[in-house]
C-alpha cells in the first residue's frame, strides 16, 4: 500500500468519525432562542410550588402574635435574639408571625388589629398596600440564596412572592377587613435594627381569614 491511499484512508477513517460523533452542530437560532426561554427560571412557578407544598407547614411554625407580642414589651432585644431572622450584616431583622385579633381600624393601606387580652389599641398593622422589598422571601425561610447561583432568580423570587400576596391575598384581606371583625392572620414583619418602637407591628400578611 502506497503513502497516497494510505492517507486518503486515513482521512476517511477520520471522517467517518466527525460523521458519527459531531465536534459542534448547528442550531436554528429559533430552536435555540427556545432552549433557553425553556431553560430560563420561572420564578412565578417555583413561588406557586412553595405556596402550595410548603406553605401551609411553615406557617404552623411562625411565632404566636400574642407571644412575641409579649416578649417584645418585655424586653425587646431578646425578643430579637429569640424569634427573629436576621441575614448578613443587614439593619434589619425579620419576625414571621401567625395570629388572630380584632379590627380596630381600617386605612387605605392597612388593617389594625388588637391582639392581645383586652387590648384596644393596634398592636398588629396588616399592610394592604403595594409590596415591595424582600421581607415574605427572607422572612419565611423558604428560600436560601445559596440555592440560586443566579443573583437575579433569588430578586426574581421576590418579587413574584410580592405579586401573588398583592393578588390574591390583599383583596380578600380587603373584603374581610370591618371594624369589630375578627381576623386570623400570617405574615413577615420587618424591623430597622434601630427601630424602638414596635407598636404596632407592621405585618405583610401571607395568609388571612375571618373568624
Amino acid at each position: 500500500m502506497n503513502c497516497a491511499t494510505k492517507w486518503s484512508l486515513g482521512i476517511a477513517a477520520i471522517a467517518c468519525v466527525c460523521w458519527r460523533f459531531p465536534l459542534f452542530h448547528l442550531v436554528p437560532l429559533k430552536t435555540a432562542t427556545a432552549e433557553k426561554a425553556a431553560a430560563a427560571f420561572d420564578a412565578a412557578k417555583a413561588v406557586e410550588t412553595y405556596w402550595t407544598n410548603q406553605l401551609p407547614a411553615a406557617i404552623g411554625q411562625a411565632v404566636n402574635a400574642d407571644q412575641l407580642l409579649t416578649a417584645i414589651k418585655a424586653d425587646p432585644t431578646s425578643a430579637k435574639k429569640k424569634f427573629s431572622r436576621s441575614l448578613g450584616m443587614g439593619e434589619s431583622y425579620l419576625y414571621f408571625v401567625a395570629g388572630s385579633g380584632r379590627v380596630v381600624a381600617v386605612l387605605d393601606d392597612e388593617v389594625s388589629l388588637a391582639v392581645t387580652d383586652g387590648g384596644t389599641n393596634p398592636e398588629i398593622s396588616l399592610q394592604t398596600g403595594l409590596i415591595f422589598g424582600n421581607a415574605l422571601r427572607d422572612g419565611l425561610g423558604g428560600f436560601n440564596a445559596s440555592d440560586y447561583p443566579n443573583s437575579q432568580d433569588f430578586n426574581d423570587l421576590a418579587a413574584a412572592l410580592n405579586h401573588l400576596v398583592e393578588t390574591r391575598v390583599l383583596p380578600k384581606l380587603r373584603g374581610q377587613a370591618k371594624v369589630g371583625a375578627n381576623i386570623s392572620f400570617a405574615g413577615c414583619a420587618e424591623v430597622d435594627d434601630e427601630s424602638t418602637d414596635l407598636k404596632p407591628l407592621k405585618v405583610i400578611p401571607l395568609q388571612t381569614g375571618a373568624q
